[in-house]
């Protein structure tokens, strides 16, 4: 079976470049949603309100919040390339760095800082509008739901969607007659499956959240963490915390089953999750003493509630939640969640990992994908866990077609398979950075102290500190980095505040603009 499956994708390689059309690969569009706490010089977290010189966190495109007041998200707009994304990135992250407190600083890490418990974690405010308490009544649900410990884990997601012309060609390639936005919705799902086989890798190769604050378990114990000094946790051969058990793959969340074998499926599985009553969740109450403490009692409040590696999305519209968007327009790009933040770079990710998703996702595009059944789901979400919690340790075995795999040999088909298109996305650059970023994955499969993981280890070790020091002392640096070097585009700060501007102004609007009482607002928003 392994066999034939290379052989497609093998067959659809050999069809691009024969096409001579495989320039059309260079020209998808890219964007990045990087998360971070904003912390005190201490290494506390921030317990001022989002700075209104950041403008207003519900209607400024760039410069938002997630759960938590304190937890900023810097959202770059789509652009066609990652010099110029990696550019805009910088600079908004130096225009925020601005505008902030003089010693606030953005967390370096994905696993938080220190927390004394969870009251210490605001909940993000959003103003007085119906859609802004929308977004702060969920997130309390979630609060009630999960605990607030969890969600003050951040990280970085990456937005990738391939070029229009692209699609006419590989619908030539398939045989399809339909080459519009029907054909594009299903390669985009053959996408979404091929990265929940494989997107274990990127925990391998990007994973950084190997430690945390003794603090985040709340005294629970945790038998496969080994303790460092008072107030460290670390997993020996762990990749990525965050996106383990300990964190977003908790059990409350893995029991949410969605397929991802159509969009037919994938919408009437989240519909059905969304209208489900949940028993422990609607006992909490959902409107109480004229207050509501969660959007519904139901498996999920919303679409977003539901975490996965990757998921397809579409542009919303005002007001509009993402799985109406998705019925109204089909997928038109896909959001990788699975990014912990890379703690040695100061805006949390770089451009030697930006060059090797793009062309991971064009492997994954062009891979056979057939349907998940429910026994590779399962082996799916062991060989996930299994690599964020022991992806370093030494002869690891994964599962694939209901047989053990080393991750090195499965690893390496994987990059081996990708040197066709880094070359096709390389073209005539002479400074080849996508054949560059393939050679760094390389070096981390066959010496894994050179991944992220191991490197924050290795500091650890090599300082003597706890985690959060390191975390506070990287942080500190990173700021000093973006201060002492000049902006790439001197004018986009100059739009950045004029947006803050309007923003506010938008809020203002949306808070006086308001025809309808709270509670009809929101039974048409949750309406299907």
């Amino acid at each position: 079976m392994r066999e034939s499956v290379d052989r497609v994708y093998e067959r659809r390689v050999a069809a691009v470049i024969n096409s001579r059309e495989q320039q059309l690969l260079r020209g998808g569009l890219r964007g990045i949603e990087r998360e971070s706490l904003r912390v005190t010089g201490e290494g506390r977290l921030a317990q001022t309100p989002h700075p209104r010189t950041l403008g207003s966190a519900l209607t400024h495109p760039h410069i938002t919040t997630d759960y938590s007041e304190a937890l900023l998200e810097l959202v770059t707009p789509a652009l066609p390339g990652n010099g110029p994304l990696m550019h805009y990135l910088n600079d908004l992250h130096r225009f925020v760095y601005a505008h902030l407190g003089e010693e606030e600083l953005l967390w370096a890490t994905s696993m938080p800082c220190d927390l004394s418990g969870e009251a210490e974690i605001p909940i993000a405010r959003y103003g007085s509008s119906h859609y802004g308490r929308i977004k702060s009544i969920y997130r309390h649900g979630l609060l009630i739901r999960y605990g607030g410990m969890m969600q003050a884990i951040s990280g970085v997601h990456f937005n990738y969607s391939l070029p229009r012309g692209f699609w006419p060609m590989y619908a030539d390639i398939r045989r399809s007659r339909d080459a519009g936005q029907g054909f594009a919705s299903a390669r985009y799902f053959e996408l979404l499956r091929n990265y929940r086989r494989h997107g274990w890798l990127v925990s391998y190769l990007f994973g950084a959240s190997p430690a945390m604050c003794r603090s985040f378990l709340q005294g629970q114990p945790d038998g496969q963490l080994a303790a460092r000094g008072a107030d460290t946790l670390v997993g020996e051969h762990a990749t990525s915390l965050r996106m383990s058990d300990l964190g977003y793959r908790n059990r409350s969340q893995s029991a949410v089953a969605v397929s991802v074998n159509s969009l037919e499926e994938y919408l009437r599985d989240l519909r059905h999750a969304v209208h489900t009553p949940h028993p422990q969740y609607a006992a909490l109450g959902v409107k109480v003493a004229g207050e509501y403490r969660q959007l519904s009692g139901n498996v999920l409040q919303i679409e977003n509630e539901y975490y996965s590696y990757i998921r397809p999305k579409r542009t919303l519209q005002p007001g509009e939640r993402t799985a109406h968007a998705l019925a109204r327009g089909g997928v038109e790009y896909v959001e990788v969640r699975a990014l912990d933040n890379s703690a040695f770079d100061p805006v949390g990710v770089n451009s030697r990992k930006l060059h090797f998703l793009e062309a991971f996702l064009q492997l994954l595009l062009l891979k056979d994908s057939p349907p998940i059944e429910p026994a590779e789901e399962a082996a799916i979400e062991r060989n996930h866990l299994r690599v964020a919690r022991r992806g370093r340790e030494p002869g690891l075995q994964l599962e694939r077609d209901a047989r053990s795999v080393p991750l090195a040999v499965w690893a390496a088909e994987l990059l081996d398979g990708l040197q066709a298109v880094c070359e096709w996305l390389d073209g005539a650059d002479a400074a080849r950075p996508y054949a560059g970023a393939l050679r760094d994955q390389l070096a981390k499969l066959q010496e894994p102290d050179r991944t992220p993981s191991a490197r924050l280890l290795a500091e650890l070790e090599e300082h003597d500190e706890s985690f959060a020091a390191l975390a506070l002392r990287v942080s500190r640096r990173h700021r000093e980095e973006l201060a002492g070097t000049p902006a790439h585009d001197p004018a986009l700060a100059r739009e950045l505040a004029q947006e803050a501007q309007d923003s506010l102004r938008e809020l203002a609007m949306l808070e006086s603009r308001q025809s309808s009482g709270f509670d009809q607002y929101l039974a048409a928003y949750l309406h299907d």
